[in-house]
């Protein structure tokens, strides 16, 4: 059998990825079902674009707050611009997670894990050797917060990457404490009623390189989820994520918009609101003509702190309806690998 063919089935172990390897074509092991392909011309989604310069204004904030709730009630994603991150930082975290990416397998392999647990880990696809279908990315994951107390079990390679990637990393912290403050806002709770739990709680980044792929229309970079966080940030060398439209259930792709950045409503929020605000269901697609990096920062409360529903927002009209659900309690879904989404699992 020609070595071709015997590349068909193979489940590509941590560090071996098919765009590694120098395949001209998709394996099966990473081909989605039919069903399930990305077009190769999508619809481009509608998505609303919430100017913050007014957040910190009186005058002007209660309109930025409602701009956010609109988007958290519609879609439960938005993007924004005008949000205090100049774009030095933005490039640079970009630049060095590229140069990450362009290390030796080798370098990279000091990371890998499949571990959930771990602080810090690299892998590619979701789950190494354990996916029956295999997705086409490269990922190094970090604990964020505090940053200096694992800012040093970053990796030291490419010599700028703690330095580039922690600067961005402190600004949307700040950034999502600010963000999540004119969320519970928007839903009448007041916008100090997580501050010292989002404060004390959980920063995750997870840096993902998506190869150019040959054949983008057999396979996916990340398949269909929500985020098991607060909030989501989501900073972008190009576009690539795709979003579920509410109205007619079509994948359509997120417009690029140079400067913004993109928030995702997670599974916590959808907890919190009752469901007045839905946690938002994307993936990721791949092109044929360049790499794509996507830096994501997931933001939660602390490890062991349950999201709850918050009793202002439960009515004999409108009962109880999620369980509630800590970090841990995620990280320990996956090791079960349940086959069904988290949010599903939190339903009452």
């Amino acid at each position: 059998m020609e070595s071709g063919d015997c590349d068909e089935n193979k489940a590509f172990s941590i560090g071996e990825p098919p765009q590694e390897n120098g395949l001209s074509h998709v394996p099966r092991s990473y081909e989605i079902s039919s069903s399930n392909r990305p077009s190769l011309n999508p619809e481009i989604a509608n998505v609303a674009v919430v100017d913050l310069v007014g957040l910190n204004d009186p005058d002007q904030r209660p309109m930025v707050v409602k701009n956010i709730g609109s988007a958290c009630r519609e879609s439960g994603f938005f993007q924004i611009i005008n949000h205090g991150i100049s774009q030095k930082v933005l490039d640079e975290a970009l630049g060095t997670a590229f140069a990450f990416f362009d290390l030796p397998t080798t370098e990279k392999e000091k990371y890998m894990s499949n571990d959930v647990h771990k602080p810090v880990r690299y892998g590619t696809s979701i789950k190494d050797e354990v996916d029956k279908i295999q997705y086409r990315r490269g990922f190094l994951k970090h604990y964020a917060h505090p940053l200096n107390e694992w800012i040093q079990e970053w990796p030291d390679k490419p010599h700028d990457y703690r330095d580039k990637m922690g600067s961005y990393v402190m600004k949307a912290r700040r950034l999502s404490i600010e963000i999540m403050g004119a969320i519970t806002e928007s839903l009448g709770i007041g916008r100090k009623y997580l501050e010292n739990k989002m404060e004390d709680g959980m920063q995750v980044m997870a840096v993902n390189c998506y190869p150019k792929c040959p054949e983008p229309h057999l396979a996916l970079g990340v398949p269909p989820h929500s985020d098991h966080t607060c909030i989501t940030i989501v900073l972008q060398s190009s576009c690539g994520l795709e979003i579920i439209d509410a109205a007619d259930g079509t994948w359509r792709l997120v417009p690029e918009l140079q400067g913004a950045l993109e928030v995702h409503v997670g599974d916590h929020v959808e907890v919190l609101s009752n469901g007045l605000y839905k946690s938002m269901v994307h993936r990721v697609t791949l092109n044929n003509e360049r790499t794509r990096i996507s830096i994501v920062s997931l933001h939660s409360m602390g490890l062991d702190e349950k999201m709850a529903t918050a009793q202002e927002l439960v009515s004999d009209e409108n009962p109880k309806k999620y369980k509630e659900s800590s970090f841990r309690d995620f990280l320990n879904f996956l090791t079960r690998n349940e086959g069904k989404s988290y949010i599903e699992s939190l339903k009452m």
